[in-house]
């Protein structure tokens, strides 16, 4: 069962070993806020594990952190690679185990938020050596190119239904790669996924902000109608030109790609980025809610919900 918490007074307490403090949520849960709140009041930085704000020609679609927004705080993974040159779970694991072994060890506590799962547990649990084949890669993007991408859901849906379940459906990238491991090893690639952890040098806290369901999907349907207002369809169009790069075939972007290209009307484009934008979020609480050890923070003002997150930590101290 995941625990949920009473807001309490609390104290803090330095850790023996270094602690990853994961603020998880679906988008526009308000992970960025409570982030920067909880950052301040213990005096640490921020580890983004959005798998889009990794992207400096990305800002508006992925709902990135102003400066303003982040208040002085220091935050990794933030326009810190190009949109040519995608970044994969495995290479996230690799640079924020670097990071954090040379550049953050100083500190007790580390900040990591964000709504990409398979991000967050590759830095907090590790991938398993899943293997790759080119040449079946090459099969699988021919077939997208030649049928859409349906044909291959419904092959996952049928040879893997427990990753079906969890996969981002609107992200062509982690479809494929997973039928790759299915059709080169005939195993399921929610199995690959389930081997013993290798061990981490500091432990992990998971924290989900919850919402009652209709008060997220108005916030999900504001966020996007503050993005079309911010400029979001100009957005698109400078990234246009590479809109087959997997960061770009993804929620947000693909709509405005098939209005640029006569598919649908503006309002249409429109209603479609809130709809899939609704199941994503879906995606993305089931993935958190498999880790029984997550705590629930209902949502509430930052203060509240900081202080619910900061007395967990001293009631795990003194366990």
């Amino acid at each position: 069962m995941n625990r949920q918490l009473e807001v309490t007074g609390f104290t803090t307490f330095t850790p023996m070993k270094q602690q990853l403090l994961v603020i998880e949520g679906p988008t526009a849960s308000g992970k960025t806020a409570l982030s920067v709140a909880l950052a301040q009041r213990l005096q640490t930085v921020v580890l983004s594990a959005d798998s889009r704000q990794f992207y400096k020609e990305l800002s508006i679609g992925t709902a990135k952190p102003t400066a303003g927004e982040m208040q002085n705080i220091p935050h990794y993974f933030i326009d810190s690679h190009s949109v040519s040159e995608p970044v994969t779970a495995a290479q996230f694991e690799r640079e924020a185990l670097e990071l954090l072994k040379i550049k953050l060890n100083k500190f007790p506590y580390v900040i990591v938020a964000g709504g990409s799962g398979m991000f967050i547990d590759a830095l907090c649990v590790g991938l398993d050596p899943i293997p790759h084949n080119e040449q079946i890669q090459l099969q699988l993007r021919d077939e997208q190119s030649t049928s859409g991408l349906e044909p291959l859901l419904k092959e996952l849906e049928t040879s893997d239904p427990d990753y079906y379940a969890t996969v981002d459906k609107n992200n062509p990238a982690r479809v494929l790669r997973a039928l790759e491991v299915i059709r080169l090893t005939g195993k399921p690639f929610s199995e690959w996924r389930q081997s013993s952890p290798p061990e981490r040098p500091f432990e992990v806290k998971r924290f989900l902000i919850e919402h009652p369901r209709e008060q997220l999907y108005d916030r999900i349907n504001r966020r996007v109608d503050n993005m079309i207002a911010e400029g979001l369809l100009d957005e698109a169009k400078s990234v246009y030109p590479l809109r087959h790069l997997a960061p770009l075939q993804t929620v947000g972007y693909k709509e405005c790609f098939d209005y640029f290209d006569g598919k649908s009307d503006l309002k249409t484009c429109i209603e479609k980025i809130k709809q899939h934008t609704r199941n994503y979020a879906k995606r993305q609480l089931t993935w958190f809610k498999r880790h029984p050890e997550t705590v629930l923070i209902p949502f509430d003002t930052n203060e509240r919900m900081t202080a619910a997150i900061l007395h967990s930590l001293e009631q795990k101290s003194v366990e």
